[in-house]
């Protein structure tokens, strides 16, 4: 079996050195020692290695997607059964996202795999990660963007690109929207936890990305001024979880998003809110940011948005077919 192999940093091929977790030049192929010391079956593998860049995911911009987009376009996948990508866990879920968009039409099982810890720490995750990527390209060879990732003290999980969440806080777990892995991996056998019905529509993409995307969080006494729209080209607004964000000018109209959305749009930048789950009823507050002028991402992670938008915005130059392309569930990201 071939299998290529993308490195890009992160924990999972960092180091330790003077109590700083650091990359290091000789950690990526530590994974494949420890590999090759810990599965079975090793030897009937063949690696092809990549490295388009070397960071901590913390330190990662769009610019690293496309070396990374490039990299692998340069690659004749039709010679691998798979492809399997090492990644920091900071910002796996956009890149996960990012992924799974682009490679929506991909006739091969692609794996991003991360570890909680440096591979040298006994409590690390990576290999164990790392293996199930290797056991699903054997024994599902299903073709799509996928992570796989197991929580400390919980089951391995293999998740849809497009619906990992990030990381969450003061932790090492992830989990997909609305808790919906796509499979659990237990004593060597994988189990479908949800459908995946392969979507039909296909865009032919290139690695052009949106120049700024203002990603803005909601919290109480967010205020609009402090908000600089100079470079700014498009603007996501994060929501809570009810899909709501305030409206109120109870406390000084300088709270309010409907305004800010306002604003926004006599400097004719578009304002995009998601997550929101679309239902027979929402709130006030929801329909009062549509009338606005705020168009609503229905059914997709703050991360799928954020790297639809950039694609949408690098891809595509009339509003139709931006809209049309946001819309569309290309890679499963759509939850209904």
């Amino acid at each position: 079996m071939k299998i290529l192999l993308v490195f890009t940093g992160g924990t999972i091929g960092s180091s330790i050195d003077k109590g700083a977790i650091n990359t290091s030049n000789n950690t990526p192929f530590l994974l494949l020692e420890l590999f090759n010391q810990h599965y079975v079956d090793a030897h009937n593998l063949q690696f092809t290695t990549l490295q388009p860049y070397y960071l901590l995911s913390e330190n990662l911009a769009p610019k690293a997607w496309t070396d990374l987009i490039t990299a692998l376009v340069a690659q004749n996948l039709d010679e691998y059964d798979g492809v399997i990508i090492t990644h920091g866990t900071d910002t796996l879920s956009y890149t996960a996202a990012l992924l799974g968009l682009y490679f929506h039409n991909v006739n091969k099982p692609m794996l991003l795999v991360s570890s909680h810890q440096p591979l040298t720490q006994p409590q690390a995750n990576g290999l164990a990660n790392f293996i199930c990527a290797i056991e699903f390209i054997k024994k599902i060879n299903q073709p799509g963007v996928y992570v796989a990732y197991q929580n400390p003290g919980q089951p391995m999980l293999i998740h849809l690109a497009t619906r990992l969440a990030s990381c969450l806080p003061l932790s090492s777990d992830f989990i997909s929207v609305r808790h919906q892995a796509y499979m659990r991996y237990e004593n060597g056998h994988f189990t479908q936890l949800t459908e995946k019905n392969r979507p039909h529509s296909r865009f032919l993409l290139k690695a052009e990305f949106a120049h700024t995307i203002t990603l803005i969080r909601p919290y109480p006494g967010l205020d609009y001024r402090t908000i600089n729209l100079d470079t700014v080209q498009i603007v996501l607004h994060d929501l809570y979880h009810s899909g709501t964000a305030c409206t109120s000018s109870a406390f000084g109209k300088h709270y309010q998003l409907t305004e800010f959305v306002q604003l926004c749009q006599t400097q004719h930048i578009p304002v995009y809110l998601a997550p929101a789950y679309q239902s027979e009823a929402c709130y006030q507050t929801t329909l009062d940011l549509q009338q606005a002028g705020a168009e609503i991402l229905w059914g997709i992670s703050i991360e799928a948005a954020y790297a639809k938008l950039l694609l949408a915005y690098g891809n595509f130059y009339e509003q139709h077919s931006i809209l049309q392309f946001l819309t569309t569930d290309i890679a499963h990201e759509h939850i209904y």
